[in-house]
């Protein structure tokens, strides 16, 4: 877990400095290392938070410490090894965040008081960590970016959740920001657009049709509220209506179900099966609900949601790599702080 800088630990200001802005861009997180022990430190966080799990009870521990912490770590460890970036020893979306990081500084250059940094919510680096990083630099004001399309309150709630028990902890707190989701930005939508097109070129062949694969989630959590449904939904929307494309050639489903519950539907892996049994023979699917590839597009679709189609029929399959650090996805970042930032700079 993160360690905050208790309150009594803070050194007296005993001068007053230039205020810079910081930009803390965020993704969801990844274990530090590809083996069993890196796995279970991280699905312990994880699996935690009761944004995750809402029911943190006495069974669900018992559960968690007794089973899935015992058996689920080395079985991800595999999975993770298949994806891992052994030459920086890191996942690929730490890879593609730190990159992202960086080219955002880059763009933005030209605001020389504003200071860019990256965190994971669960792992390393620390939310705590960079904010401490940034308000030693002098950052009076921060704008968090969470790094998820749409809302939901196992994602972009749980950043601000952390965020604000960091700043609880601190006697001079910068005055903080918060971006929204992004779901039906015309920025987004035309760079999704504009991504997928440029690979479909690159394919040695031509979709029967695209599956827009989004993370589950239990469904009870929309039906106390959640609006991440309806935000998938309203993505899937104007990216059909952009590309042209009706339902039948642009579907939307939802992969990494966990447990017995039962989670949003359809299901990616259900589909796969079912498209590949009626007929389909090539397919693209593409998932707009990740800002960076990481387990879950380059493990999860890209070989095991491939070999389901294939092994029931199937014959081509292309998983569309995510915005990442592309040229169109940094644009989607950019415009999005530039906005969140304007009475700041």
């Amino acid at each position: 877990m993160a360690t905050v800088i208790p309150i009594e630990s803070a050194k007296p200001a005993t001068e007053l400095r230039p205020e810079r802005i910081g930009v803390l861009l965020v993704n969801l997180g990844t274990p530090d290392t590809a083996d069993a022990k890196g796995v279970r430190v991280y699905l312990k966080e994880f699996l935690s938070d009761p944004r995750v799990i809402e029911d943190q009870g006495i069974l669900w521990k018992l559960i968690l410490n007794g089973i899935i912490l015992r058996t689920r770590p080395a079985r991800k460890a595999r999975d993770y090894q298949k994806i891992w970036n052994f030459e920086k020893n890191e996942s690929p979306l730490k890879t593609i965040s730190r990159s992202q990081c960086e080219k955002l500084a880059a763009d933005i250059a030209d605001h020389d008081h504003v200071v860019v940094d990256w965190a994971m919510r669960y792992g390393n680096p620390s939310i705590a960590s960079r904010i401490e990083a940034l308000t030693a630099q002098g950052c009076g004001r921060l704008l968090v970016v969470p790094l998820y399309p749409q809302y939901s309150a196992a994602t972009s709630a749980t950043v601000c959740d952390e965020v604000f028990r960091v700043l609880a902890t601190m006697r001079a707190q910068p005055t903080l920001r918060v971006s929204p989701p992004y779901y039906d930005d015309p920025d987004y939508i035309e760079a999704l657009a504009v991504s997928i097109n440029a690979h479909l070129k690159t394919l040695p062949f031509q979709p029967e049709l695209i599956v827009a694969s989004f993370h589950g989630m239990p469904q009870k959590y929309v039906d106390k509220g959640d609006p991440y449904f309806a935000q998938c939904h309203a993505t899937t929307d104007a990216l059909r209506k952009r590309m042209e494309l009706d339902a039948s050639k642009l579907l939307l489903t939802f992969q990494s179900r966990f447990g017995s519950d039962e989670w949003l539907k359809p299901y990616t892996d259900k589909t796969m099966e079912r498209l590949a049994k009626e007929g389909v023979r090539r397919i693209a699917v593409v998932m707009p609900g990740f800002s960076a590839d990481c387990l879950e597009t380059l493990e999860e679709i890209a070989q095991e949601n491939a070999e389901i189609f294939k092994h029931n029929g199937g014959e081509q399959f292309a998983a569309i790599p995510c915005l990442n650090d592309s040229e169109p996805g940094m644009d989607v970042i950019r415009q999005l702080v530039l906005r969140e930032l304007q009475g700041w700079i």
